[in-house]
């Protein structure tokens, strides 16, 4: 990870939004393998999956790309973009564009976890969560798959009892995320 100061200011009519990121970036190879060696790839390192990631794989729409690319990415918490009260996707994603920041190829989260082995313990301390992110998770931003809220809308990653994790996660449009809830997209530099 970089530990280079990142600087975005985008202008929204007479709003102008900067951003300062510190530590926040990462570059991530993705492509060169299929669905099923990304699985494989996956349970040779020790990663588990959750049933909702594997119903992620198990769907049509996630296509992976046979050539490789570096993306740069950047992670951020939903209280950096401005919402120190939480806010729905839509709104995280539209002011990370806003950002000049994009959404990830949902193959990003698969690489993006055989990559990022060091991910810190994040349950440590925390009560259990249900119906919102877990703490010390990263969730990817991606284009969900289906508008169905029964089908996942994407991956994230954690650590917990020092297990790697990719897991999928459900969650319908007027779900509200924390402050403190950390999302990854691709990067303008």
């Amino acid at each position: 990870m970089s530990s280079a100061l990142i600087q975005l200011q985008a202008t929204h009519g007479d709003e102008v939004l900067e951003l300062h990121l510190a530590n926040a970036r990462r570059p991530v190879r993705i492509g060169g393998m299929d669905r099923l060696e990304l699985l494989a790839e996956l349970q040779k390192n020790g990663i588990e999956l959750n049933p909702a990631g594997l119903e992620l794989f198990a769907n049509d729409k996630f296509i992976t790309s046979q050539a490789t690319a570096i993306l740069e990415t950047v992670e951020i918490t939903v209280d950096a973009l401005g919402f120190p009260q939480g806010t729905t996707m839509d709104k995280i994603c539209e002011r990370a564009a806003r950002l000049g920041m994009s959404l990830c190829p949902l193959e990003l989260g698969p690489h993006f976890r055989l990559q990022y082995r060091d991910q810190p313990e994040g349950q440590l301390g925390h009560p259990p969560t249900q119906g919102r992110a877990p703490p010390g998770s990263l969730t990817i931003a991606s284009p969900p798959i289906s508008e169905d809220d029964d089908i996942p809308k994407g991956f994230y990653l954690r650590r917990m009892d020092g297990v790697l994790w990719l897991r999928g996660y459900r969650s319908g449009p007027e779900h509200i995320w924390s402050p403190e809830d950390r999302f990854v997209f691709v990067n303008p530099i």
